[in-house]
């Protein structure tokens, strides 16, 4: 029987790792994401026959575990719009991170302290060490988490926001208190945990407090700018925390599923953290904006705002030999990706050339703007990442920007004292025109002024993007 267990771990891990191939690039994004999820079902299965005899298996609560996860699984997963798709990616990441932190204070429970662990097994290093390690990460993975899907659905205070980023410093140093006193403790627990020398159930719920609290502390000073750089970091968290946990319980298929998650959501969080040309503890320790002090009126360098219509921009674009568009989160919020894909459609009957900007951290999730403009079928060769694109704006006829506010802000390559300066940015003021679509001049997720909506070469078009877009669609049929 163990060798067909062996078996069945080799094929999930197989499918874990085939589908996570599919998933870096849209049109086998989906198909690798029902491998991966098919894998994980059959490592499910695995680990269930492993276990078949243990005294202590209740098979009526992981029955019922089962139900009641696919109950609160599948209908958010089904129902939820793609601009809620960033705070939903939080939530089960955190979801994740806390069933970890339980399942160490669980085996804590049960061992009396790792002293008895795996009744009567002497409890390793490896064991000890795992396990604490799971409690902290899981649990720092689990409340920051919570908060990132908080700020994320705007249901924070501003003013609490605001609060947290203001004092953003008193925060960090009592997060390094808070992670010295944890690991003192667990230090503690581990000294403690030998053979017939119980721990006191208080000293593990003290661990698992200080990294609660630190999680909590970590995310809420962070500017919407880091966002997507933090949900990141969270989710290589959960899966180191996981492996930390497999490697405890001595359960292959978590070591080798939270390590595939670790190892990629770490090289994700640093592939974007060197994109945006910050360091990921100066993302942890520091933030861009955020809802602080900076976010005043957008025209704010006393240029002025010049409104354009449907029809002049359909005229601009219909005689322009490239045409570029930016996505942002507006995109996400009016839904507008199919009206763009149409729109663009029309234009390449015109003959003109059509692209698509992509800067890493638009949107509030790694990759939103790529999963939305597939699932509009844009062509995945169209979509441009920023290094790629950069050199196109200087001979680009028309980009139109569309809500994509902080990533498209010439404050970052010009303005030392703008938060975000450093930051690399997409280049669309180098743009012969641009045309901006916004609902009113307020500022971006980050909070900071744009001088791009008050430059020469820009001009607005108010209102909501898919309705902007749609009648822009209107004039292009009528020219």
């Amino acid at each position: 029987m163990n060798n067909l267990v062996n078996i069945l771990y080799i094929v999930a891990f197989g499918m874990f790792i085939y589908g996570l191939m599919g998933l870096t690039g849209p049109k086998t994004a989906v198909r690798g994401n029902w491998i991966a999820a098919i894998g994980m079902g059959i490592a499910v299965v695995a680990t269930l026959i492993e276990v078949r005899d243990a005294a202590t298996i209740n098979w009526i609560l992981i029955a019922a575990g089962l139900a009641i996860g696919v109950l609160l699984g599948v209908p958010p997963a089904k129902r939820t719009k793609m601009t809620a798709m960033p705070q939903l990616v939080a939530l089960f990441n955190g979801v994740g991170g806390g069933t970890v932190a339980l399942i160490a204070w669980a085996e804590f429970i049960e061992t009396d302290g790792f002293s008895a662990f795996q009744h009567g097994e002497e409890p390793t290093v490896h064991i000890v060490v795992g396990s604490l390690f799971a409690a902290v990460i899981g649990s720092v993975s689990f409340w920051g988490s919570l908060v990132a899907f908080l700020k994320l659905q705007e249901l924070l205070n501003k003013n609490v926001e605001k609060a947290f980023v203001k004092n953003a410093r008193i925060f960090q140093l009592t997060n390094i208190v808070l992670l010295v006193f944890a690991v003192a403790v667990s230090i503690f627990i581990g000294i403690k945990s030998t053979p017939g020398e119980g721990t006191s159930m208080w000293l593990i719920v003290l661990v698992l407090v200080a990294a609660g609290l630190m999680g909590l502390f970590v995310v809420f000073p962070i500017g919407g700018a880091d966002m997507p750089v933090v949900i990141s970091l969270l989710n290589a968290l959960t899966g180191l925390s996981a492996a930390a946990a497999g490697l405890a319980l001595n359960n292959t298929a978590m070591i080798v599923a939270g390590m595939i998650v670790g190892a990629s959501g770490s090289i994700l969080t640093n592939l974007m953290a060197t994109a945006m040309n910050r360091s990921i503890p100066a993302i942890v320790f520091g933030s861009f904006g955020g809802g602080s002090d900076a976010g005043v009126a957008a025209d704010a360098s006393g240029g002025t705002v010049k409104a354009t219509s449907a029809a002049d921009a359909a005229i601009q674009m219909a005689y322009a030999s490239q045409v570029i568009v930016v996505p942002g989160y507006g995109l996400a919020v009016a839904q507008a990706q199919h009206a763009v894909k149409d729109m663009a459609t029309i234009l390449e009957s015109k003959g003109v050339e059509v692209k698509y900007a992509i800067h890493p951290v638009a949107g509030r999730m790694p990759g939103h703007m790529n999963v939305l403009l597939a699932e509009a079928d844009v062509e995945y060769d169209a979509m441009k990442e920023m290094d790629d694109i950069n050199g196109e704006f200087s001979r680009t006829d028309v980009t139109i920007v569309i809500g994509a506010n902080d990533v498209t802000n010439p404050a970052a390559r010009n303005d030392p004292s703008s938060p975000i300066h450093g930051m690399p940015i997409l280049n669309v003021d180098e743009s012969r025109s641009v045309i901006v679509l916004k609902r009113s001049m307020s500022s971006g997720y980050a909070g900071i002024d744009n001088p791009l909506f008050t430059a020469d070469r820009t001009s607005m078009l108010f209102g909501d993007a898919k309705k902007s877009v749609n009648s822009v669609i209107e004039e292009l049929k009528a020219l």
